[in-house]
């Protein structure tokens, strides 16, 4: 599934019928999965949300009949769950690889990720709008997987500033609401990633440098914040 998503916005033509004669079952059966999720992107690119597609429309646009469809995906929610699962793994995996060195707060290692994740979302454009625009709205199925995912990410984030000096006094729950606003911070900015014009080197230098700072500021705070546990009653019960 990971190359399918990442070659989705390239949108190739189908292979001729000698060549998917050469081919496997397994692999003329990934190779259509492969245009349903493509041709779902590449609808979505013109304008269209996600919620709004019909099976019919996405196998037309595939190149392939309906019925093909279901030997995929039970409906197109199945084939949105799908987006949403590949782009978290993949994030979380790439991000994972940036983070594997140094400090939360280093500078380097925060415009590493930065750098990253806009690359990520650069290259998977189509994916991400279907991500912006289907994490407030459209099918409620995917709100919820993509709330999943983004909690995964959280999860897996805290685990590995856990063992970063800075934060390892805080408890699990503090660590999750930090990584949460930072995770937060990171889709905010996808919709200004895919506005950006292309050939800017100089807007997109200074996005990034922005992104930077706003997650070190995120980053400074927590390393110097350090909760009381009875604060809450405290300011309850003077």
């Amino acid at each position: 599934m990971r190359s399918q998503v990442h070659s989705s916005t390239q949108m190739a033509g189908e292979p001729t019928t000698m060549s998917r004669e050469n081919l496997s079952r397994t692999e003329r059966k990934d190779l259509t999965r492969a245009s349903l999720v493509r041709a779902a992107l590449h609808l979505i690119g013109e304008g269209r949300s996600f919620t709004s597609l019909g099976i019919r429309e996405i196998t037309r646009e595939a190149g392939v009949v309906p019925n093909a469809f279901y030997r995929h995906f039970g409906n197109t929610d199945e084939l949105g769950l799908a987006l949403v699962a590949e782009m978290g793994q993949t994030l979380r995996r790439l991000l994972r690889q940036a983070r594997q060195t140094g400090q939360a707060q280093d500078v380097d290692l925060l415009r590493r990720s930065v750098q990253v994740y806009q690359a990520y979302v650069k290259l998977n454009r189509l994916l991400f709008l279907f991500i912006s625009s289907e994490r407030s709205g459209g099918s409620r199925t995917l709100r919820v997987a993509i709330r999943h995912e983004v909690s995964h990410f959280t999860s897996e984030m805290a685990q590995d500033f856990r063992r970063m000096s800075d934060y390892s006094d805080l408890s699990t729950a503090h660590l999750q609401m930090i990584c949460g606003l930072v995770v937060t911070t990171m889709l905010a900015a996808a919709p200004e990633m895919l506005d950006l014009p292309e050939d800017q080197p100089l807007l997109e230098a200074e996005m990034t440098e922005t992104f930077v700072q706003q997650l070190r500021i995120v980053l400074l705070g927590a390393a110097n914040w350090r909760p009381k546990a009875n604060r809450v009653g405290s300011a309850l019960h003077p």
